[in-house]
């Protein structure tokens, strides 16, 4: 008993620089501040409760030693959040404007990344990201880039992890909408992505009753140069896939190196529309026992494609349906119905799904897949020709985890940790014997998982964050649209343990990837005065210290300013009403975090240019008057003296 009370009382010691309310004594021996235990009692706290305290604080100064990655869902934009504190660290504008960062508010380099953005003529300003991917080498995440899909507009951004910044946004216009995306290849060499809802391919338009005749899925595999930081368009290819609907995909690692695989389900083709009478969509897509687990020899599909048989769809090269039957780039297993995952073991020998109406998980073995390809072993062929390969010929078991399994993340012990939607539950099992070893309730209605790089080749296996869609009761209230819930898990111990919860309210994020942060080598300040985050390069028009300048060419006017602690200059920007104005700004700031920012009154232009950043903007004086311009950051010491005028003159 002496014992217990010992570890209870030196857990409340512990805690109390945590909490901030340890017993201090004044020179004269008099007491101040509280008692830790009275403080304990009073609040309601429970010993788990003071243990998890300590386990997720970090005291000021002190770093995490995790970053996640997390999905921003409507916001369309990446939340960075630091692991086992929980805090959010920043949100990486992607797919939305952004006024803190200056994104898509102005800057001509901004301006070209949205244009390039752009889908079926219009400008497009949100987005419903997913699916953030971390760059890999030798099936690891090295720290360089992240990759994060658009599904609601077919979009893959590339953000460069050494300032954190989106540096290009490509366009699939041969897809619907994007689900399967984005995931990488083990050494990045392509980055993955899978349309969802499929749509007309060789034609503008067909009407519904066209559809199994027009409509196609499809799966692109974006090109990366890794030395450039871009995707290369040219160099990417789309293969073509029966117009199923398709969830998400995995690159297989090791043994299972060169292959990719692609959830799929409405196999039934079902076209709704309930204001006919017809089954709604979901429950049409729902009938069948069992979808299609599609198996993509992405190796040989890039060789096909450099071959050149292909087709050229909206500008886009694609390699037919036919042709990736008849190179054996395609197959086909049965799985369970309405899957929400397909995740490729660590070592890359087995395939785990989850289907929505099954309670078991699938393991598949990549060897049996590869004999049964080999040897022939088919079933049938689906209506479009693409092989089915036998169900029991290619599974290492199924083990009934719960009601609803999603998705599966790995640690570094061989257990497997698996997502419980309609249980609101985590469930970790065994890989080797399939076995279940523990439960945990979560709140509520898990999504995705996302574990210490439990999706690479080598989990950490400390930590665990479900993503659930659900808070209810957890928090405040703040209306009825109420937050998602990130929990953090201890899963270093035999039994799970709850320690942190987190509400998230900047959208739905869906999935999140977890890098230990001493893989990532950010910068603290640009390498050099005049630098462009843009080309990652010294820009052209830079302008230092002693440069700055006003020229005029007929009624286009160049503006050659620097921003510096705590004054522009120029500090007056004269021009007449018409004129073409680009003004080229250079922080010449090398202190780290004296960021400045750059707006102008009633012209939608704001910038952020951090220490070292160059960065240009154009636009027509069309209205005149008097608009104060104004560092928008805290820039000077007396806040918001460092400003100008743009006098626009009536012409």
């Amino acid at each position: 008993m002496r014992s217990k009370r010992m570890t209870w009382v030196l857990t409340l010691t512990a805690t109390a620089a945590v909490l901030g309310v340890v017993t201090l004594q004044s020179c004269s021996g008099a007491g101040r501040g509280a008692d830790v235990s009275a403080i304990a009692r009073a609040r309601g706290l429970t010993e788990a409760d003071i243990v998890a305290a300590v386990k997720t604080f970090q005291p000021t100064g002190k770093m995490d030693e995790y970053l996640m990655f997390g999905s921003g869902g409507h916001s369309g934009q990446v939340v960075v959040i630091g692991v086992p504190s929980m805090r959010l660290l920043k949100v990486i504008a992607v797919f939305t404007p952004e006024p803190w960062q200056g994104f898509g508010y102005g800057s001509d380099e901004h301006k070209a990344l949205f244009e390039n953005a752009r889908m079926a003529g219009h400008d497009i300003t949100w987005g419903d990201s997913h699916h953030p991917a971390l760059s890999e080498t030798d099936g690891d995440y090295d720290g360089q880039f992240l990759f994060i899909n658009d599904k609601a507009n077919p979009r893959i951004a590339v953000i460069d992890l050494r300032d954190f910044e989106t540096k290009q946004i490509v366009t699939n216009p041969n897809m619907g909408t994007n689900h399967g995306g984005t995931f990488v290849t083990p050494n990045t060499e392509y980055v993955i992505e899978g349309a969802q809802y499929s749509v007309p391919l060789w034609t503008d338009y067909a009407d519904v009753d066209r559809y199994e005749e027009d409509y196609r899925g499809l799966i692109t595999m974006w090109k990366f140069d890794r030395d450039r930081g871009r995707i290369d368009e040219a160099a990417s290819f789309s293969i073509v896939l029966p117009p199923y609907w398709h969830d998400l995909a995995d690159a297989g690692k090791g043994p299972s190196f060169g292959w990719a695989f692609l959830n799929s389900f409405n196999t039934e083709m079902a076209t709704g529309g309930v204001e006919d009478g017809n089954p709604p969509f979901e429950a049409g897509a729902s009938r069948n026992d069992m979808d299609y687990m599609h198996i993509i020899n992405w190796q040989k599909a890039a060789e096909v494609a450099a071959a050149g048989n292909t087709r050229m769809a909206r500008g886009r090269r694609v390699i037919p349906l036919q042709t990736a039957i008849d190179e054996g780039l395609l197959f086909f297993v049965p799985e369970p119905k309405s899957p929400h995952g397909v995740d490729v073991t660590p070592d890359g020998r087995f395939l785990v799904v989850s289907g929505k109406l099954d309670p078991h998980v699938t393991v598949y073995s990549f060897a049996k897949i590869q004999q049964a390809i080999q040897n022939g072993d088919f079933t049938s062929t689906d209506p479009y020709g693409v092989p089915i390969l036998d169900f029991n010929s290619v599974i290492e078991g199924q083990l009934e985890v719960g009601l609803g399994p999603l998705h599966t993340q790995y640690d570094n012990r061989g257990n497997a940790y698996t997502s419980i939607f309609l249980e609101s539950q985590v469930t970790k099992w065994s890989l080797d014997p399939l076995a279940v070893v523990d439960k945990i309730d979560v709140h509520y209605n898990v999504g995705h998982l996302a574990a210490v790089e439990g999706d690479t080749k080598s989990p950490d296996g400390k930590y665990l964050v479900a993503m659930n869609k659900w808070s209810l009761d957890r928090f405040n209230n703040v209306g009825p649209l109420l937050p998602q819930n990130f929990q953090l898990i201890d899963i270093s111990g035999d039994e799970m343990e709850l320690i942190y919860d987190m509400p998230i309210g900047v959208g739905e994020p869906h999935y999140a990837q977890i890098i230990k942060a001493d893989k990532l080598q950010p910068f603290e300040i640009y390498p050099e005065i005049g630098f462009d985050p843009s080309t990652m390069s010294t820009a052209s028009d830079a302008v230092q210290a002693g440069e700055e300048r006003i020229e005029r060419r007929g009624r286009n006017v160049d503006v050659y300013m620097t921003a510096i602690r705590s004054h522009f200059n120029p500090e007056y920007i004269r021009v007449r009403e018409g004129d073409n104005v680009t003004i080229h700004i250079t922080s010449i700031e090398q202190v780290r975090d004296a960021t400045h920012g750059f707006g102008i009154a009633k012209y939608n232009i704001n910038l952020s240019i951090e220490p070292g950043e160059s960065q240009t903007v154009s636009f027509v004086a069309d209205a005149p008057g008097v608009f104060p311009f104004y560092c928008t950051e805290f820039c000077s010491a007396l806040h918001l003296e460092m400003m100008g005028y743009l006098l626009v003159s009536p012409r």
